[in-house]
């Protein structure tokens, strides 16, 4: 999060303008409050500085079915959409089907593709669910759009894995081909649109969320089809610029960041990793992209971003974006480390201080490097009691949380050596990553929990 300029001139001011001073303190206090606000809620999928980490979260150590579980509530239908918490509410993502399965739709049919997706066996209901953050009741739910998808999606996947997104005046439901969606806090539908039908690799569905910085809402349309990346307005839904690509299916979620002054969209792909300017949607620098399938989203810390992949290979890059300019080859100065084994498929990374922790594969088998070098502090190590990693592991009060897909969750100390503190089971299975609220963690399954220690 940047400083605020305002702030700074608050301090720097005579005292002999005191009415100008009063009004410098007042706009800084109201940036200071918003900034602590933002980073106090949940507002998008990597939290609130988009790295994985909760900066002011201290959820618990330890939970069971019938320990620190304040409440649990049943989502219906299927999504792998991780939660969005602002304040006293919390908003999830689902598909849920209506009417009758049609039993002869099981599998995609579409030709030539090894281990196809699953077709959609009924009409679904996209929906968007406000739920009271103290109980888990449902305060109102918007169904989006009413339709039966025109592809199939992952077995292991869902027809809602893109995640909300709030700025604490709208709420952004993402559907893919199903549509983007803008709400207010009431529900009330503000505006909507349809980028049209997504054809993904092997019909295995789509995933990557929106990101969301300033009046800016930035959405990546990689596919089989005509790529694209678009900048909308957030308050209106229109386009401010759009910017065609050359790439595959890509389920990476951008990530905006402020490089010397300017903010920059930056882009994990196969093909290529990109950056684009925010105002403008100009290119700024692009290198070699990743393996096939990228689906883990970039991280940036202290300047530097971090693109991993890990499906028919392994990759990972950290570049210093303030020496990002054009193309970069593989011996410019801007790529600082390289890093060739155990990355991962499918959950992005945790940038955590000077760590950088992240799972191979879809396995529980963790690795973590010192950021700033690439070396290794501890790893790889396989977590016990973890059985697969979709999710991605997220940190908070100097612990690391990675969520199984058996329903475990490891809590680890952070730090350069590895530290078990607690190896909790839940009835439920986990795609979607934890979110880090106060003293609250939030797990998304089959089952909305709400963990806390009371």
């Amino acid at each position: 999060m940047k400083s605020s300029p305002v702030r700074t001139s608050v301090l720097s001011v005579s005292v002999c303008f005191m009415g100008l001073w009063f009004v410098y303190l007042t706009v800084g206090a109201s940036v200071a409050s918003t900034e602590s606000k933002t980073l106090n809620n949940w507002p998008q999928w990597r939290g609130p500085l988009a790295t994985g980490v909760g900066p002011l979260a201290d959820p618990p150590v330890t939970w069971s079915e019938t320990e620190n579980v304040r409440w649990k509530v049943s989502i219906p239908g299927r999504g792998h959409a991780t939660p969005a918490v602002w304040e006293n509410r919390v908003y999830v993502l689902s598909a849920v089907p209506v009417g009758t399965p049609d039993p002869t739709t099981q599998q995609s049919d579409t030709p030539g593709r090894r281990r196809p997706g699953i077709s959609p066996d009924s009409v679904l209901e996209f929906t968007l669910f406000a739920l009271d953050r103290s109980d888990g009741s449902v305060v109102w739910r918007r169904v989006a759009n009413r339709v039966k998808p025109h592809e199939g999606t992952h077995p292991d996947g869902s027809w809602s894995s893109g995640s909300p997104i709030t700025d604490g005046e709208r709420i952004f439901a993402q559907f893919g081909s199903q549509g983007l969606y803008a709400y207010d806090l009431d529900g009330k539908l503000l505006w909507s649109r349809d980028l049209g039908d997504m054809s993904t690799r092997m019909g295995f569905g789509e995933g990557t969320t929106p990101f969301l910085y300033d009046d800016y809402l930035v959405v990546l349309w990689d596919h089989e089809g005509e790529d694209f990346i678009v900048a909308l307005d957030k308050t209106t839904g229109k386009e401010r610029w759009r910017r065609e690509r050359d790439e595959h299916t890509t389920w990476s979620t951008p990530v905006v960041v402020e490089v010397n002054g300017r903010p920059q969209v930056i882009v994990n792909a196969s093909n290529a990793i990109r950056a684009y300017d925010l105002k403008t949607g100009d290119s700024v620098w692009q290198t070699s992209g990743m393996t096939a399938n990228s689906i883990p989203s970039p991280v940036v810390a202290d300047g530097v971003a971090y693109f991993l992949s890990g499906f028919r290979g392994a990759n990972l890059l950290a570049i210093r974006l303030a020496d990002a300019k054009g193309e970069l080859a593989a011996d410019s100065k801007a790529i600082l480390w390289t890093h060739d084994r155990d990355t991962p498929y499918v959950p992005s990374p945790l940038v955590y201080g000077d760590a950088l922790y992240f799972v191979k594969g879809n396995k529980g088998i963790l690795s973590c490097l010192n950021a700033t070098s690439g070396d290794a502090n501890y790893g790889p190590i396989r977590l016990e009691g973890i059985e697969g990693v979709y999710a991605s592991p997220i940190g908070a009060a100097d612990r690391v949380y990675i969520a199984g897909r058996n329903g475990a969750v490891q809590v680890l100390r952070h730090g350069a050596e590895y530290e078990l503190l607690a190896l909790n089971q839940l009835e439920d299975s986990f795609d979607a990553s934890p979110v880090a609220v106060d003293g609250e963690l939030f797990l998304r399954g089959q089952h909305l929990y709400c963990l806390a220690q009371d």
